[in-house]
């Protein structure tokens, strides 16, 4: 007999519907777990567009002559490797902080993180990077779905929606800082490309120790009480064999009630539809905004694509932000739905700009509010459709699941901009994806004014 994924949910501490301010009421500790968890999303959202960005000045050091004119096959290889290592990362961490707790597997993810990111800054030959990349996604897979976890258990009833939009943010706030960073350091000299892998250390380092400081969840504690489970928080043996045998017990909770099987496949397919059109969107922005310049005749094109990534990333902090209101005052439903129909009729607007550069980066920030911004339907909608004891494992297998799928995409790029004839309709094709989002929602529950399920 499977055990039920949720009880019976207990009383919120505060009608969200009241006129009380959200903030009202958070304590030191509330604090210090919204600012540990923002901040390893913010190591993400560096760690991801820093190697988009300085993928190519740093093949152009490492590649050989032979090789070089292979370079946007490897460019591809190393984005995608670097996405499979999260997706593996994140299945394999987010099943474990189910048995051992939130907080030692976000405190072992950034530690390993912090010292394979330090190292890639070594990479001596395409190899070498190929392979520290994917252990780097691997160590920093686990970081969202236990950090989503976290914050969702920790926060009162009335706050936590607010809270997980601010954790979400932190993705676009360090995205943001990596497009910055580059600005500066990129005249630097031809190594610059190194100095971004050794400024990712450092926040690393910072996580680190405020996570230290973060208490457990109350929630998974009692919910191990519950269970009765026999693996001891902290004691996890850590081989291929412990690990495959808890995810398999944990899948098989997931799975195995049809309920939850449902609501796995249904969000599951909404992830893919998330992810894909945001490949879309950001792989091909800063190509885009380059051809724009090139015709308008403006110096430096290349620099416009920077301004574009920035402009992106600022409007993505705005949706995050702005979601969580929307979710509390409309439903989360309608939260997606929105974002969505923003996605799909933003795609064309920006790929079919006739306008100048200059205008074209107002249209990015737009842009970066629903593609990007719409990203946090995740951590806000996903903790409240699962109990505690299977939380973390359910939201890594549907935020993940789609990573082992979506890591392909960068290595294919070249070949979608041949197969549909330019950047413009292979953006806009793949954009299309949303509209098929659309067909999901209506096959969701409504969690809006209910309690995170125990």
């Amino acid at each position: 007999m499977v055990e039920p994924v949720a009880t019976s949910p207990t009383p919120p501490d505060i009608d969200s519907r009241t006129n009380i301010p959200w903030w009202r009421g958070l304590t030191r500790t509330h604090r210090r777990v919204l600012v540990a968890a923002m901040l390893g999303w913010a190591l993400d959202g560096f760690e991801t567009y820093a190697l988009i960005i300085i993928v190519g000045p740093a093949l152009a050091q490492l590649l050989s002559p032979d090789q070089q004119v292979h370079t946007a096959l490897y460019a591809g290889l190393v984005i995608g490797i670097t996405l499979l290592g999260s997706g593996v990362g994140g299945l394999i961490g987010g099943t474990i902080a189910d048995y051992v707790g939130r907080k030692p597997v976000m405190l072992w993810s950034i530690a390993a993180y912090s010292i394979l990111t330090g190292l890639t800054a070594f990479s001596s030959s395409i190899w070498m990077l190929v392979a520290l990349r994917f252990l780097t996604g691997l160590a920093l897979g686990s970081e969202w779905a236990t950090g989503a976890s976290l914050i969702q258990e920790v926060w009162p009833e009335r706050s936590r929606t607010k809270g997980a939009a601010i954790v979400q943010s932190g993705f676009g706030i360090g995205s943001l800082l990596a497009a910055v960073a580059w600005l500066v350091i990129a005249s630097i000299d031809p190594g610059a490309w190194r100095m971004m892998f050794v400024i990712g250390v450092l926040p690393a380092l910072l996580v680190l120790f405020l996570r230290t400081r973060v208490p457990e969840s109350e929630r998974w504690q009692r919910a191990m009480t519950r269970r009765g489970t026999k693996v001891a928080r902290g004691e996890l043996n850590a081989t291929v064999k412990t690990v495959h045998r808890i995810r398999q017990l944990t899948l098989t909770r997931i799975f195995a009630e049809p309920e939850s099987r449902k609501k796995v496949l249904l969000t599951l397919a909404l992830s893919l539809v998330t992810i894909a059109g945001w490949y879309a969107i950001s792989s091909f922005l800063p190509r885009f905004a380059v051809v724009l310049a090139t015709r308008q005749g403006v110096p430096n094109p290349a620099g416009w694509a920077q301004l574009a990534v920035v402009t992106y990333t600022i409007g993505s902090i705005i949706g995050y932000i702005g979601a969580a209101f929307v979710a509390d005052r409309l439903g989360r439903r309608a939260l997606i739905v929105v974002f969505l129909i923003g996605s799909a009729a933003l795609t064309p607007i920006t790929y079919l700009w006739p306008g100048n550069v200059q205008t074209f980066l107002i249209v990015a920030a737009v842009n970066g509010m629903f593609t990007l911004g719409g990203f946090v339907w995740m951590p806000l909608y996903l903790p409240e459709l699962f109990g505690t004891a299977v939380r973390s494992t359910a939201i890594s297998t549907i935020f993940n699941g789609t990573r082992l799928i979506a890591w392909i995409g960068p290595i294919i790029t070249g070949s979608l901009v041949l197969l549909f004839g330019g950047i413009a309709p292979a953006a806009i094709w793949m954009g299309s994806v949303y509209v098929l989002g659309l067909v999901v929602v209506p096959f969701l529950k409504e969690t809006r004014g209910k309690p995170l399920p125990d």
